[in-house]
């Protein structure tokens, strides 16, 4: 993090907290420069990101003052789903949310694509032509089943950061993280199973479940700390529950890093019942402080962890290139890759395999952190801005999905439909749901640039929450 931004982060901490209260003046730019050390130029740049973030307004000759604006919306309660196995519901609307991927005119606040217009992506664009131009044979020959040794190799030493230790040898590639959680749950559970999910939950694994015939148990889940794991552990004395699948870093979409101490009783109690953990590892490396946080598959000693992951978010999803690591399941697992999808691409392979290993990686992820932290707090002004003060919004600590909860009175998928004639989509809380809970909630992208379009379609967005609040 940079020193401006460090000085922005702090004077915005002292704002929330009420320090610097509404309508008051700001140190000077040199009092400021003197207090911390630092250069006149980064105070004002500093000042420039909290003018962005509509935290202050400038008064020409007289310097900053805290803007006045409504006071910062609660974090939204733990979830209470009905606790029961259901047939997962809501395709149509999910294959609504999918067709508008090709609709450029479209304002889309409801897809997951990352931001991948960064110039620190030049690098693997260009070994992408140099593998094209001059391993012709390997770029267009078939893949080895587990995918390319060099790149689980790069990816073996990437899983330290998170804590697990492995070799590239207990690493399978996948065309995705979704590919790697399909095969996964093909490797352990058959049609008719229940597995338990957070809730709310992404709804691309809903329909996953959906699709391969597993029926979904809700779990209550807390915005700050994650799945209840009391709760699960009634679920699995009431139903005989195959596993569970966990999103515990910068969860999708609430946003939620799950605490060590959970997840080490997570693993207790998995172990306790003897429970298959399915762990969607594919925000982790995205998450605000660093060192990132650990993978549930760190704590895991007797390979009940089939971690899942890919470079989907933090890269582009057009790489197709993820993984898993499946501890005991490996054999079932690259058998069932081979009857689900066969080989990979071996092009991203490669490319992405010269990409980590010239450090590439680590300084594109470093500046994607700084961004979607930065696009975050400017969403979460806006939507403060202009939704109704009756709101709840998480507080993400990495990622880059914001989740807002609006009164019960206000249904979400009718605000999408309305929405649509105006050519911006929304992802609505149901969508999160086995049961089509969540009505009243949307998840919003701020992977999204920060500007004037989007600022503009998330206004007209707040005033048609506002009629439909009012109506």
């Amino acid at each position: 993090m940079t020193r401006y931004q460090h000085l922005a982060n702090l004077l915005a901490e002292r704002i929330e907290q009420g320090l610097y209260r509404s309508g008051e003046k700001l140190p000077s730019v040199r009092a400021l420069s003197h207090e911390h050390g630092v250069s006149i130029s980064t105070v004002q740049e500093a000042y420039r990101v909290l003018e962005n973030l509509q935290l202050i307004v400038p008064q020409p000759r007289s310097g900053y003052f805290v803007a006045p604006r409504k006071v910062q919306p609660p974090v939204p309660a733990m979830s209470r789903p009905v606790q029961r196995p259901v047939e997962i519901t809501q395709w149509d609307e999910v294959l609504t949310l999918l067709d508008a991927r090709s609709d450029p005119a479209i304002t889309s606040f409801g897809g997951g694509a990352p931001d991948i217009a960064q110039a620190t992506l030049k690098p693997l664009w260009r070994e992408m032509s140099r593998v094209v131009q001059h391993h012709k044979h390997d770029a267009f020959s078939y893949d080895d089943l587990a995918g390319r040794r060099e790149l689980r190799e790069q990816i073996a030493r990437l899983m330290l950061d998170n804590g697990a230790v492995l070799s590239a040898d207990e690493i399978i590639i996948t065309s995705g993280c979704h590919s790697a959680m399909a095969i996964a749950l093909l490797a352990v559970c058959k049609p008719g199973d229940i597995v338990a999910v957070e809730s709310p939950s992404f709804h691309g694994t809903m329909q996953m479940l959906r699709g391969l015939g597993i029926k979904a148990i809700e779990i209550p889940t807390d915005p700050d700390t994650g799945i209840s794991v009391e709760a699960l552990e009634l679920a699995f004395e009431q139903w005989p529950i195959k596993g569970v699948i966990l999103v515990p870093n910068c969860n999708n979409p609430l946003g939620f890093v799950m605490p060590d101490a959970r997840k080490r009783a997570m693993l207790t109690l998995a172990q306790r019942h003897d429970i298959v953990i399915f762990e969607d590892d594919v925000y982790g490396e995205l998450a605000f402080d660093y060192p990132r946080p650990s993978t549930l598959k760190s704590f895991d000693i007797d390979g009940r962890v089939l971690l899942c992951s890919s470079f989907t978010k933090t890269i582009a999803p057009g790489l197709r290139i993820g993984w898993i690591a499946p501890g005991r399941y490996h054999d079932r697992v690259l058998h069932m890759k081979y009857a689900a999808s066969g080989t990979n691409v071996p092009t991203t392979q490669m490319a992405m395999t010269a990409f980590i290993r010239d450090g590439h990686y680590h300084r594109h992820l470093r500046r994607m952190r700084q961004s979607y932290q930065h696009n975050m707090d400017t969403f979460t002004c806006w939507v403060r801005q202009y939704f109704p003060c009756e709101i709840c919004v998480t507080r993400p600590k990495g990622g880059f999905m914001l989740w807002i909860e609006l009164p019960e009175t206000v249904d979400m998928v009718c605000v999408a439909k309305q929405l649509s004639r105006l050519k911006i989509q929304i992802a609505p809380g149901s969508l999160f749901s086995a049961s089509g809970k969540y009505r009243n909630c949307l998840r919003i992208n701020c992977a999204l640039p920060t500007d004037e379009r989007h600022r503009q379609a998330l206004k007209q967005l707040g005033e048609a929450v506002q009629i439909a609040l009012e109506a």
